[in-house]
């Protein structure tokens, strides 16, 4: 071979597959071994002999950051997940992806661990504020188009964390026993999803175990659903040290390509990673593995390694990506379009620039600023404006900010939580669902002084607000909003932006309302039966969730998880999934289905018309549910089944069409292990939010 000769695997003119297939066969037995685990914290190792680089990856919910990159620099901060998904705007979603993608290439980093896709079981989960959605569906669209928006950069995604990390309490152990139908129609869809439509390129398994087997070793969840239902072709890592209590045949024979991070100095001695060489080497010296199941996993890595360029030489300037200002404008898109209005009386809102003299903010969250902090989702934030610096901004020479709440025309009660331990915290759940007293108090005795009050909350999760919401005119939810979340909220509050989010998750009044709060045995998981069948519940609930050891956490609501328990329940929540409030109004009409019958293989259209019948320019939400009448199983009362946001002008109208399929009708059958859609009546139900629809139609399947 000549000096400037290419061997294959480093010819970019080849096919990535027989380039793979080279470059796997140049490797020794050691060097396969060695790449099966990570080097640093969020690197691969590299083979110098062959030059193969170290392949780096970056945590990135809402903006490049976390542990990863710690000493990179500032960075861009985006709203988090449950703020970008209360946009319900697909368009931006992949746009987020896009930026995303765009920063972690301007430090060179080649996978991006994003989206956090779990389903938000219970409103106490510390990581809500990274994941999307109760709705399977809603949860779905939007990985795929973040995932989509990502990878079109070049850059990995990595869906996380698979599958069903609920929650935060005994994360590394909790045993998640759940039914096949509740895996398939509620925690798996979106995870398919990413795999089918967006061809994923990584995915991570989750600490816990699903059905008494560890999300590392879980065979059913990463060959037989992940590898041959769905035909997966990237690779499986780990969650970070998620590797510790696993059996290291059981997690080569599942298809784990990937341990993270490998033998580092944070692991206890007592704990040696699973992919050590030594181990590997001993397992297929004794028979338990054979070469062909090492190379079938180091495939999918190389694959991935392959697609993202990794050998690749970049001539161009990268770093021009990193806060760019497209990306400070995205971030002030999505917090304007996620904010929800959840209770405007009177029409406080939006205020009048012109007309206001003198407002107050105040509250623990006012001039907080909430980048770092979390745990490996924090942000190193190029800048963050915070609520009081956005209206500070805003009313700058018309406005005067004091701090006396009786003589201010409008105080501003800015409140919630934060991203401190048992808050929206990574590895601690919260312990209640109120905020803490001092802030009711605050809220209660700021109204008492000023009825003319507005109570922005920022949190990324839900709160119970029945102690004071009756007294409070107004209300927004601003969640973690973002590098440019101040001054979106001022937009809102003063009407420049008509808000126009929707509540990705129900907020329930109490907590014991929510579906996974039936008992201890359903959340958080109580280990000691012995304690729990005598009764010995005299202590503090919290002192009990605390002292006694956490196992087995039961499913017991199966598929009822967020509205469908409330609606099956008739329980009422505080607000609703899909509610969220305008500044203009929105009229609903012409309902035409395409087909009135149609059998198990049609698919049909649904049309009505919208119209903006009030005078501000704003956008709306249509939410498409679709409710089985008569079926052979308990099915929900409602599942969304589409949905459109829709921006008009006073007076303008628009024809909206949806297109449905019987897969949209299906429900997953144990008996025959498949979907199955059943002859009879069904119900369209199109509205504002899953509990204000507006136009109902009836159609039937046929046999």
């Amino acid at each position: 071979m000549e000096r400037n000769e290419k061997l294959a695997y480093q010819d970019e003119n080849l096919e990535i597959e027989f380039r793979v297939k080279d470059l796997l066969s140049r490797l020794t037995l050691e060097e396969k071994l060695s790449l099966l685990s990570g080097k640093k914290l969020f690197w691969t190792k590299s083979i110098k002999r062959l030059g193969i680089p170290s392949l780096k990856m970056t945590d990135g919910p809402h903006g490049i950051g976390g542990f990863a990159v710690r000493f990179a620099g500032k960075m861009s901060y985006f709203p988090v997940a449950t703020c970008r998904t209360a946009t319900w705007n697909t368009h931006l979603s992949e746009q987020f992806g896009v930026a995303l993608a765009k920063e972690a290439k301007s430090i060179g980093r080649s996978i991006v661990l994003a989206p956090g896709i779990n389903i938000q079981r219970t409103p106490l989960c510390g990581r809500n504020f990274e994941y999307q959605t109760e709705d399977p569906f809603l949860n779905k669209i939007l990985a795929v188009k973040v995932v989509k928006g990502i990878q079109s950069q070049g850059i990995a995604a990595c869906a996380k964390h698979y599958a069903a990390n609920n929650q935060e309490f005994n994360r590394f152990k909790v045993n998640s026993k759940i039914s096949e139908r509740a895996l398939r129609e509620i925690y798996l869809p979106a995870f398919e999803a990413t795999v089918k439509e967006a061809n994923v390129w990584s995915v991570m398994a989750c600490y816990n175990r699903i059905n008494e087997e560890y999300g590392c070793e879980n065979h059913d969840l990463l060959v037989d659903k992940l590898v041959k239902e769905w035909d997966f072709r990237g690779f499986v890592m780990s969650d970070w040290f998620a590797t510790r209590f696993t059996n290291t045949v059981k997690c080569i024979k599942a298809g784990l390509s990937l341990e993270m991070p490998g033998n580092v100095k944070m692991i206890p001695k007592n704990q040696a990673f699973c992919y050590h060489p030594k181990k590997l080497k001993r397992a297929l010296d004794m028979g338990f593995l054979e070469e062909r199941h090492i190379d079938n996993n180091l495939m999918r890595l190389l694959r991935v390694m392959f697609l993202v360029g990794f050998l690749e030489e970049r001539n161009i300037d990268f770093e021009k990506y990193r806060n760019a200002p497209e990306h400070q404008i995205l971030a002030r898109k999505i917090a304007q379009e996620g904010m929800v209005l959840l209770k405007n009386e009177c029409d406080l809102l939006p205020l009048n620039i012109n007309e206001i003299k003198k407002i107050s903010i105040l509250g623990p969250n006012a001039k907080k600023k909430m980048a770092s902090g979390g745990g490996s989702s924090s942000v190193n934030a190029l800048y963050e404006i915070t609520p009081y610096k956005g209206l500070k901004l805003k009313c700058k020479g018309k406005i005067k900010i004091i701090s006396s709440v009786e003589k201010s025309d409008v105080s501003v009660i800015c409140v919630g939580l934060n991203h401190k331990k048992f808050n929206d915290y990574e590895n601690k759940d919260r312990l209640y669902l109120e905020l803490p007293l001092e802030q009711e108090q605050l809220i209660k005795e700021t109204v008492k002084k000023n009825p003319n009050a507005i109570v922005i909350l920022i949190s990324g999760s839900p709160v119970a607000m029945d102690n004071w919401i009756n007294e409070v005119p107004a209300v927004i939810q601003a969640w973690y909003a973002g590098m440019e979340g101040g001054m979106a909220l001022a937009d809102i509050i003063f009407g420049d932006v008509s808000p126009s989010g929707k509540l990705p998750i129900t907020f329930p009044r109490k907590l014991s309302d929510s579906p996974a709060h039936a008992s201890l045995l359903s959340y958080p998981g109580i280990k000691d039966w012995n304690k729990l069948k005598e009764g010995d519940l005299s202590i503090k609930k919290d002192e009990f969730r605390i002292k006694y050891a956490y196992d087995d956490v039961l499913y017991e609501e199966g598929i009822f998880v967020g509205y469908r328990h409330f609606d099956i329940n008739n329980i009422e929540p505080l607000f609703c999934f899909g509610h969220g409030l305008s500044y203009t109004t929105f009229e609903y009409s012409n309902l035409s289905i395409s087909r009135e019958v149609i059998n198990q293989k049609d698919a049909f259209s649904i049309s009505l018309d919208l119209c903006n019948t009030g005078n501000r320019r704003g956008a709306e939400v249509v939410q498409l549910y679709v409710q089985d009448v008569e079926s052979s199983v308990q099915r929900p009362i409602k599942e969304l089944k589409g949905f459109q946001k829709i921006m008009l002008e006073p007076s303008e109208y628009k024809k909206i069409t949806f297109e449905l399929h019987p897969a949209d009708l299906s429900f997953y059958d144990e008996n025959s292990k498949s979907w199955k859609v059943e002859p009879g009546e069904f119900k369209i139900l199109l509205g504002s939010s899953s509990r204000d629809i507006r136009l109902t139609e009836a159609i039937k399947v046929s046999d």
